[in-house]
C-alpha cells in the first residue's frame, strides 16, 4: 500500500518520498523470505528448503536490514537539512541527488552480503543431527566474526549516531523558532522516537547477541544464548511494521492520504501557513 501510494498518489516529486519509496521496497525484500523463516522456527529449527535457499534467505534478511538503517538515517538527514538549513539546502535536497543516494545504498548493502552468498550457512547441529541455517557455525579460521564487527559498525552503530544527532539538533532548531511551529517540533520528536526505537529494539539486540553468540558458539561449542538469538531475529522483524510510522511521521502529504483512507478530513498545513492563508481572507 505505501509503495503505490507513493508512486500513484504523490508521484515521488520530493527527496524524502523518494528515501520511503526506497524503504518500503527493502520491506518488500524481507517479507517475500520471511515464509521460509517461519516454517524454519515451527519446525523446531530444522532447515528444509537447501544450502542456496539459506544463502538467500541470510542476504536477504541482512540486506533489509543495512538497507533499512541507510535508510533512515538518510531520511534523518534530509529532515535536518530541510529544518536546520532549509535554504542553503536546496540545491542539494533534488530527487536526482536522492535517487543517486538510494542507488549507493543499494549497492552498498548487497555488496554487504556478498559474504554470506559465498559461505556455507547450513550445518548439520550435533545434539539434535538436524541441518540448521546460520544459527550454529564452525571456526574456519576465516574473517567471519571480524565480518559482523565491522558490519555492525558501520550499518548499526554509525548510523545510530549520526541519526541522533539529526533529529536533536532538528528539535533544537524548532525550538528556537519565532513562530509558532508546535505541530512541527511535535511530529519531528515522534519521527525521532519512532526511527530510534526501530534502530535500539529492532537492530541493536539482534547483533550484539549474535555477536555473542557466534563467538561462544566456536569457543566453546555450545549455544546458550541460543534463545535469546532466536527471539532478537523475531523482534528484528518488527522494523517492517514500525516504517509506516516513518511515513506517516516523515511527510505531512503522507499523512493526508492516510486520513482520507481513514474517512477523516484533516488539514496538516504548519500553523504558521494557516495563520498566513486566515489573515488574508483566502
Amino acid at each position: 500500500m505505501a509503495i503505490v501510494m507513493f508512486l500513484v498518489k504523490m508521484k515521488v516529486r520530493k527527496p524524502a518520498v523518494v528515501y520511503m519509496l526506497n524503504l518500503a521496497t527493502a520491506d518488500v525484500l524481507l517479507i517475500g523470505v520471511l515464509p521460509f523463516y517461519i516454517v524454519y522456527r515451527f519446525s523446531g529449527s530444522h532447515w528444509l528448503f537447501g544450502e542456496g535457499m539459506c544463502r538467500f534467505f541470510m542476504a536477504a534478511y541482512y540486506c533489509n536490514m543495512y538497507c533499512s538503517s541507510l535508510l533512515m538515517t538518510s531520511i534523518s538527514v534530509d529532515r535536518f537539512l530541510a529544518v536546520v538549513y532549509a535554504v542553503r539546502s536546496l540545491p542539494w535536497r533534488s530527487v536526482k541527488r536522492a535517487w543517486l543516494v538510494c542507488g549507493v545504498i543499494w549497492v552498498i548493502s548487497l555488496a554487504s552480503t556478498v559474504p554470506l552468498l559465498i559461505r556455507k550457512q547450513t550445518w548439520t547441529f550435533p545434539v539434535l543431527d538436524i541441518p540448521i541455517c546460520q544459527d550454529y557455525q564452525h571456526f574456519e579460521g576465516d574473517l567471519y566474526f571480524i565480518y559482523f564487527i565491522y558490519a555492525f559498525s558501520l550499518f548499526i552503530f554509525l548510523p545510530l549516531l549520526m541519526t541522533t544527532f539529526c533529529y536533536i539538533g532538528i528539535i533544537r532548531s524548532l525550538s528556537r523558532s519565532q513562530f509558532d511551529v508546535t505541530h512541527k517540533r511535535s511530529r519531528a520528536i515522534r519521527l525521532s522516537v519512532v526511527v530510534l526505537c526501530v534502530f535500539v529494539l529492532c537492530f541493536g539486540p539482534t547483533n550484539v547477541i549474535y555477536l555473542i553468540h557466534y563467538l561462544w558458539s566456536v569457543t566453546y561449542g555450545h549455544l546458550p544464548l541460543y534463545i535469546a538469538y532466536v527471539l532478537c531475529l523475531g523482534i528484528s522483524s518488527i522494523n517492517c511494521c514500525l516504517d509506516p510510522l516513518i511515513y506517516y511521521f516523515g511527510s505531512s502529504q503522507c499523512q493526508r492520504y492516510v486520513c482520507s483512507l481513514l474517512g477523516r478530513k484533516k488539514d496538516y498545513r504548519p500553523p504558521v501557513e494557516q495563520m498566513s492563508v486566515s489573515s488574508t481572507g483566502v
